[in-house]
């Protein structure tokens, strides 16, 4: 089980290639999805434009105009434009300010905290494009959006990319602190390295790839001031995760939104009613996740804290639910997980190549109108490989 929830999409293509190239593309099981909105105390189903129309928090005309307006963005091919207006903007005078308080307010504020209406609209287009890029052809197609999972999990792919790695005479070392990059003469030499663990030492290399968040990079080699400034000015927020394992199913979705900001989560994603228990032993798994400034208390919490204030909560997406359903639960933190896009982002993002000669970085603050993922990882890394081997050439 991994410790953060993924999926793909119909458009990921770097990711599913990656698998066809490493002989997983077997193991890849595509599944129609199913999400769920709570809110005004209650679950909504709110997978396909029918249940839309059946969203009773907002009123019927506005649920229509919703519907044309995600048609709209849906068939939306350029995203430019929208980049100096914020999704609150765009969407209070497109889509009325009854839809954005409703479903577009709870979410942009559980996703970005303080920062929520100064998130660009180019980044809520491409929520709208992806979710059409992963429904079926056809009439009933259209209404249902798939998504797939690796069977052996993600984790399956980068043990078996490691292996390829190791094949080819190269080394893998994980869990291994970097402590600086070396720069003589103007370019990047090496790395200090505790290998595995152990004593710092020297290793020199043709060229060095950063795949640190942005904060950290600065830590590692001094950095002209233009470039600097296109890290330091990033602001991220971090991913907290608390995992249930549960003797019995918590809801009927895959991905529940949390539209109530009175929960202190902000969705639950039912990882088993994607994948079937029958894969984890008969036990049912939950995420409940949270995107978090590291000064907020909910980040600040134990684990045992975290869990406790969230329990009482789960009783209001289903009446039902009884504490001694959860067999164990587990904790997760990821400090860099959500970048704080803004208007006219695209302008501040940093350059792969650093002004350092052979020295590049590839981090999250450079997927951009997309947001972070597995596939945008590998379609990065393609990219900047292919930067890093045209610069090799001469």
């Amino acid at each position: 089980l991994e410790r953060g929830y993924h999926h793909l999409f119909r458009s990921d293509a770097a990711m599913i290639d990656l698998m066809g190239e490493l002989g997983l593309s077997h193991r890849l099981k595509w599944i129609d999805s199913n999400v769920g909105y709570y809110a005004q105390g209650r679950l909504w189903k709110f997978t396909s434009p029918f249940d839309l129309l059946r969203f009773r928090p907002i009123p019927f005309a506005d649920r229509i105009r919703l519907g044309l307006v995600t048609l709209g963005l849906q068939r939306r091919k350029e995203w430019a434009s929208l980049e100096q207006t914020t999704a609150t903007e765009w969407m209070r005078k497109n889509a009325g300010d009854r839809a954005y308080d409703a479903i577009f307010e709870p979410m942009l504020r559980g996703k970005f905290g303080r920062y929520h209406d100064q998130i660009t609209m180019a980044w809520l287009w491409n929520k709208f494009a992806l979710r059409t890029a992963s429904r079926g052809k056809g009439l009933t197609g259209k209404f249902k959006e798939q998504l797939a999972y690796p069977t052996g999990s993600f984790g399956e792919i980068f043990d078996v990319l490691g292996e390829r790695v190791r094949e080819q005479g190269g080394e893998v070392h994980i869990s291994s602190g970097v402590r600086r990059v070396i720069v003589e003469d103007g370019r990047a030499r090496g790395l200090e390295v505790s290998v595995d663990g152990g004593e710092p030492e020297r290793r020199e290399y043709d060229q060095v790839l950063s795949t640190t968040p942005s904060y950290i990079f600065p830590r590692l080699v001094d950095l002209p001031e233009e470039y600097l400034g296109r890290l330091t000015d990033k602001v991220y927020l971090a991913a907290v995760l608390v995992i249930l394992v549960m003797n019995r199913s918590l809801s009927p979705h895959y991905w529940t939104y949390v539209g109530d900001r009175s929960l202190p989560f902000l969705g639950i994603i039912e990882h088993t009613n994607f994948i079937p228990p029958e894969h984890y032993g008969g036990v049912h798994i939950a995420y409940l996740t949270n995107y978090l400034e590291r000064d907020d208390p909910l980040y600040q919490m134990t684990p045992e804290e975290l869990y406790r204030e969230y329990v009482p909560h789960l009783q209001k997406i289903n009446p039902a639910f009884d504490e001694s359903w959860v067999v164990e639960y587990h904790h997760h933190k990821v400090d860099a997980a959500q970048p704080i896009v803004t208007q006219g982002y695209s302008d501040r993002i940093p350059d792969h190549r650093t002004p350092i000669p052979g020295l590049y970085l590839a981090n999250t603050t450079q997927i951009y109108p997309e947001d972070r993922g597995t596939n945008y990882s590998v379609r990065m890394g393609r990219q900047v490989a292919a930067l890093m081997d045209e610069d090799s050439r001469g």
